[in-house]
Order: C-alpha cells, then sequence, then structure tokens
C-alpha cells in the first residue's frame, strides 16, 4: 500500500480518523490547561511545599497538609461561610430570576429595554460592579446609609465593613445582583420554549395565573432550572474576586470562603501544598453537590 493511499482520510474505512485529527489539538489544549494543573495540585497537596517550582526535586510523600485542614478551625469555617453562601445567593438568584424572567416574557410597550435592563448586571465586570457597591455602602459617605436615614430606618450610619453579619449581607447582595440576571436569561429561554397552546387549554380550564404558574410553567422549566442551579451553585462556590475585593474575607473571616482560603493560604502565606489540599477538598465537594443535584432529575437533565 502506497503512504498517499495510507493517508488518504477521505476513504470510508479511514473516515473516522479526521474527526479524530481535527478534535486532536483542542484536546490538547485542555489537556495543557486543565487537566495537567489539575495533577499537578493534587501531587502538591501530598507534599510539604512552601513555594512550588516545577525545577525542584519533588518533596516525600505525606497527608499532613489534610490532617492539618481537617484539624483547622478555619477551614470548617470557611465551609460553612461557602455554604450559607451558595444557600442564600442561589435561593435569592433563583426568586429574582423566575420573578424577572416571568415579567419580561410578557407582551409590553418597551419589553426590549426591560430585557436589556434585566441583562445589564450580568455584562458588568465583577471588579466594576463591586467598586460600585463598595461606594454604595461605604460608611461615612456611602448612598445606603443616607437612603436608611432619610427613611428613618437608622440613626446613625452603619458600619457595613466592620461589622461581620452587615459585611457578610453585602457580599450577599453584590452576588446576587451579579448572579440573578444568568438565571433570568436562562429561564426566559426555558419560558419561549413552552407551548402556548398549554396556557389557552388550563384558560379554558379555568386554571388560574398560580395555578398555570405550579402546574405547566415550573413542571416544564424543570429541565433548565436543574441545569441553571448546577452552574449558579459552582459560581458561588468559587467565586474570588467580588469577595476578595469588597471585603478581603473579613472581618474576622466572616466572608472568608474556600477560595479565599485557598488564594491566601498560597500567595499569602506561601504554603502552596497546603493551599493545593484546600482546592482538591474543594473541587471534590463540587463534583459530589453536582452529581447529587443533577441525580435528582435524570430524566430533565
Amino acid at each position: 500500500m502506497s503512504r498517499s493511499a495510507f493517508l488518504d482520510l477521505a476513504r470510508p474505512s479511514r473516515r473516522h480518523w479526521l474527526g479524530y485529527l481535527l478534535l486532536a489539538p483542542a484536546v490538547l489544549l485542555i489537556g495543557l490547561i486543565i487537566v495537567y494543573p489539575l495533577f499537578v495540585s493534587v501531587d502538591l497537596s501530598f507534599q510539604n511545599v512552601n513555594i512550588a517550582r516545577l525545577d525542584q526535586p519533588r518533596r516525600p510523600f505525606t497527608t499532613a497538609n489534610y490532617a492539618r485542614l481537617f484539624a483547622s478551625e478555619d477551614f470548617w469555617n470557611a465551609c460553612w461561610v461557602t455554604f450559607k453562601l451558595v444557600t442564600i445567593v442561589s435561593f435569592f438568584c433563583f426568586l429574582l430570576g423566575m420573578a424577572t424572567a416571568l415579567l419580561v416574557n410578557n407582551r409590553f410597550k418597551g419589553q426590549a429595554l426591560a430585557r436589556l435592563l434585566v441583562a445589564l448586571p450580568w455584562a458588568v465586570p465583577e471588579v466594576i460592579a463591586v467598586v460600585i457597591f463598595a461606594w454604595l455602602f461605604d460608611s461615612s459617605f456611602g448612598l445606603m446609609n443616607w437612603v436608611f436615614i432619610k427613611l428613618g430606618l437608622v440613626d446613625t450610619t452603619i458600619n457595613w465593613f466592620s461589622s461581620p453579619t452587615a459585611s457578610f449581607a453585602v457580599v450577599c447582595v453584590v452576588m446576587v445582583w451579579k448572579g440573578y440576571p444568568f438565571v433570568s436569561i436562562m429561564l426566559l429561554a426555558g419560558l419561549q420554549s413552552i407551548p402556548e397552546d398549554f396556557y389557552n387549554a388550563a384558560r379554558v380550564d379555568g386554571a388560574s395565573a398560580w395555578q398555570r404558574l405550579l402546574h405547566i410553567t415550573i413542571p416544564s422549566l424543570m429541565p433548565v432550572l436543574g441545569v441553571t442551579l448546577v452552574l449558579v451553585m459552582l459560581w458561588v462556590f468559587r467565586d474570588f474576586s467580588i469577595i476578595y475585593v469588597l471585603t478581603g474575607g473579613g472581618p474576622l473571616k466572616a466572608t472568608q470562603s474556600l477560595s479565599i482560603m485557598t488564594y491566601e493560604q498560597a500567595f499569602g502565606f506561601f504554603k502552596m501544598g497546603y493551599a493545593s489540599a484546600i482546592g482538591v477538598i474543594t473541587l471534590i465537594v463540587c463534583i459530589i453537590a453536582s452529581r447529587l443535584m443533577i441525580a435528582r432529575a435524570p430524566d430533565n437533565i
């Protein structure tokens, strides 16, 4: 067989090779950017490494990083903070996202402008959004303190970033404002895929708006809701810039999530082996949580 015949990818017996050949660069790039650093992080988590260097010899295998991690109060506090953030932010993102999606799904004058305004927070870069909210909640000249005093809700200014409870609330507000447009866009796409005949038949049968929502809209949106829930929870779980720029994890570690703790240990204290252990645990928790949520609706997702 000649070399030209062997390399003839148009032949039916070798046509599938062309697909593998075209996919090879993307697979290699993904392996270089994602898979290799992942293996390096897992390997570092079993070494006592301060500053990681590729040219240094490998340190002895040890599980000391994980033993220290599970005995650390800071780690369990970061887990609790992360859990609260994921629960609260996801709930309010879905609440606001569903409400705005139902609103802009109706036909009314200015519908296009309303859809644009709903999606606008998602388009704003996170750092810019955080700077704006930092000014709004500034204890000296922030807009929120002025509004609360004018409304008579408080007598004096609130130190938003000095109180653990207040700072956590501000972080939640910023993350909800930044995240709910994504939920709204996803649910709006799902709403537009529901046949109008379903609602017309329900109206003929005398179903109220609330009944149509419970028995038609929400069941029809379950596949979209499941995927969106996983994506939003993973985004909140791994988000770094909002918390770091707004509070830096303080005060008193009230907003120190697992991502903030990983950054501090790696680039603040230069304990990259310990930080890698935190990252590996975070990855495992994300995988388990995603798998559990998807497994709850195997026929829909």
